[in-house]
């Protein structure tokens, strides 16, 4: 699809923001990432075509990482900005360390080491100045924590990223490194890049429900359809050209757990899902994304796309969520049947830098 023929669906004015945890930053409720696509399976002048799609439909903020394809997802956002002319001003760039690109013994982790060099790495693929918000992709646990926050205070203060995130580290983790920047008044993490979706719950929805209410923790959710599943592609096996077909081998524990009880439990329920959706005009995947909308501590939801016909789609959820009444959640409860009991430390007192009540 050549540029001037990408088809404009939605107004960039009624894209919503919300504030990424407590920072001033106002980042898409929908944003564009880059995993397992940009710069993997789509390249070139695609990736132009998808990216142009989501910044004239409002989506300004891109996510990215060192690992993605081999560094090469951010080489390919870094060269479609510089040749769509976008104003850096404008926009919202993600990128995350941990794993490296190289075998060497400190080209991998969160040593001080890698967060300082690989965020220099990462700036010249991208070929930026700098990065909006940098993530720790896991914890390390073989660094000590104040090393840790060290580091990504020190990019910040050189100007190389705006505000640091975690990304899968448990509440514990995050709760420990909000007390170590506070004890040396140093910059703390703001928000969590984290899986949520409708079958994946526990973690984003009870372990998560205290940061929440301490630090206004934000969030940048990934896999809000399951990995595909909540599309309802899967509902009657693997399709050829799917994600699960291309990527067997990554997706081999997902594609067996798919076929044993438990991924047949679920498949159960995208189907009573898929129905629900039909009565309200819309896709069981406009209505996965519309229910992590819906959620207050989703400040953006992270869609992947191989094409901008996908994205555009995609992008329809935003017309469902005002349908998800309380009478409609609570069927969509009823279907899942997996809402998380709430943390038990969920609205008692706040915790002290020391970590006790």
């Amino acid at each position: 699809m050549a540029n001037n023929e990408v088809k404009l669906e939605f107004d960039a004015k009624n894209m919503p923001f919300r504030r990424l945890g407590a920072s001033g930053l106002r980042v898409p409720v929908l944003s564009l990432g880059g995993w397992l696509t940009l710069g993997g399976t789509v390249k070139g002048d695609p990736v132009k075509d998808i990216i142009k799609t989501a910044f004239d439909n409002g989506i300004n903020m891109f996510d990215t990482a060192e690992a993605y394809a081999k560094g090469q997802s951010e080489v390919e956002i870094g060269r479609v900005i510089k040749e769509l002319g976008l104003r850096r001003t404008d926009l919202i760039i993600s990128t995350k360390l941990f794993w490296g690109l190289r075998p060497g013994p400190n080209d991998s982790g969160l040593s001080r080491k890698h967060i300082i060099e690989g965020t220099k790495e990462a700036l010249e693929r991208l070929d930026l100045d700098y990065v909006d918000l940098i993530f720790a992709h896991r914890h390390d646990e073989s660094v000590p924590m104040e090393e840790i926050v060290r580091a990504f205070n020190y990019v910040i203060e050189k100007g190389q990223a705006f505000y640091w995130g975690t990304s899968e580290w448990s509440a514990q983790r995050i709760e420990e490194a909000h007390h170590v920047a506070s004890r040396l008044n140093l910059i703390p993490p703001i928000a969590e890049q984290m899986q949520h979706n409708m079958l994946w719950r526990e973690r984003p929805e009870k372990e998560y429900a205290v940061l929440y209410e301490k630090y206004g923790y934000g969030t940048t959710v990934f896999s809000p359809l399951a990995k595909g599943l909540l599309t309802g592609k899967y509902n009657d096996g693997i399709p050829e050209g799917s994600r699960y077909d291309q990527y067997a081998d990554f997706f081999k524990t997902t594609i067996e757990k798919l076929r044993g009880d438990e991924g047949k439990a679920q498949i159960g329920k995208v189907k009573e899902l898929t129905k629900l959706a039909e009565t309200l005009s819309c896709t069981p995947t406009h209505l996965a994304i519309a229910w992590l909308i819906r959620n207050p501590n989703s400040s953006t939801v992270i869609l992947g796309a191989s094409s901008p016909e996908q994205l555009l789609d995609n992008l329809k959820s935003l017309e469902v969520v005002d349908k998800l009444t309380p009478d409609v959640m609570e069927k969509i409860e009823a279907i899942l049947g997996n809402k998380p009991e709430a943390h038990p430390s969920y609205g008692r007192p706040a915790l002290d830098k020391y970590g006790r009540y």
